[in-house]
């Protein structure tokens, strides 16, 4: 939503303010400009990054019209899952959850909570590493190190996108010069001609770096640094799942580790300590127990 409502903003006060000094629009309406700086940024951008990425990039813009990836509500069902989690294994003992952890998909626990089960990847990260604590192999130290190992890999491939899309916005002025350039060198083969077209003609190279400037910093940039955000998005959001794992890994409480994870929450949508009192009262294992 605001993609939406900055893009609109922009254009808005851009244009409006264009016609509001007695601008005329159809002046800047130049398809050929934009066909020369668009062409050539995602030529460039096909260019520079791997299949992967171009295809993280398309699927992301459209996921942003939701909003944030993880609201409130998911990092309360999240507290509540690992809260049942905990529960279970500290009631019957780790091997009760190895068949949850086995085939998440014919669990009762996780079924208790669809939304987390819908996300593969954060429940590939909680079983490789509850697995990981029911074969007792490693301390929490080294389940730690390892953890931060595949964050930083998460972290790095999660903002890719966005910097891929910085990078095109770097290289938008650069082509809105050479659409610009490119004018002119049309408006030097048009000398001698009336005055009056080699106005428009010259108008037209200015529009080019005109467009390729505020592509850049109005929509392009903008939609960069969005997209980095929602990179960090998600890795807080298994930086969470980590506070849990390795709270109760090193003995504390259900009750006390998911508190550690709510800690890791960011402030803007973190649940009090009351309002998660209340959730945990309801979850599932709670009511079994």
């Amino acid at each position: 939503m605001n993609l939406i409502i900055g893009s609109i903003v922009v254009i808005v006060c851009v244009f409006g303010g264009f016609m509001a000094h007695g601008g005329q629009l159809l002046a800047i309406w130049q398809p050929y400009e934009l066909v020369i700086i668009g062409g050539a940024a995602i030529g460039a951008f096909v260019i520079a990054n791997p299949k992967a990425t171009v295809f993280k990039v398309l699927k992301a813009i459209p996921a942003m019209m939701k909003g944030p990836r993880y609201k409130r509500p998911d990092y309360v069902e999240l507290l509540r899952f690992m809260f049942a989690l905990f529960t279970k294994a500290r009631k019957d003992g780790m091997l009760a959850i190895e068949a949850d952890i086995d085939d998440p998909d014919s669990s009762e626990l996780f079924q208790a909570y669809p939304g987390l089960l819908k996300d593969h990847h954060a429940v590939t990260f909680i079983r490789d590493y509850m697995r990981l604590i029911i074969s007792g192999d490693m301390d929490a130290f080294q389940l730690e190190n390892l953890m931060d190992i595949e964050l930083d890999s998460h972290h790095h491939e999660a903002a890719e996108p966005g910097h891929a899309v910085n990078r095109v916005a770097d290289a938008l002025p650069g082509f809105g010069i050479v659409a610009a350039v490119l004018g002119i060198v049309n408006t030097m083969g048009a000398l001698g001609g009336p005055i009056e077209e080699i106005g428009k003609m010259v108008a037209a190279a200015l529009v080019g770096s005109f467009l390729g400037i505020l592509l850049a910093y109005g929509f392009v940039g903008p939609l960069a640094t969005a997209l980095s955000r929602q990179g960090e998005e998600e890795t807080q959001y298994y930086a969470t799942i980590k506070t849990c794992i390795l709270a109760s890994l090193r003995g504390y409480a259900p009750k006390v580790a998911v508190e550690f994870g709510r800690k890791a929450i960011p402030p803007e949508i973190r649940p009090n300590f009351e309002e998660l009192e209340q959730e945990l009262k309801g979850a599932p294992a709670a009511a079994a127990a």
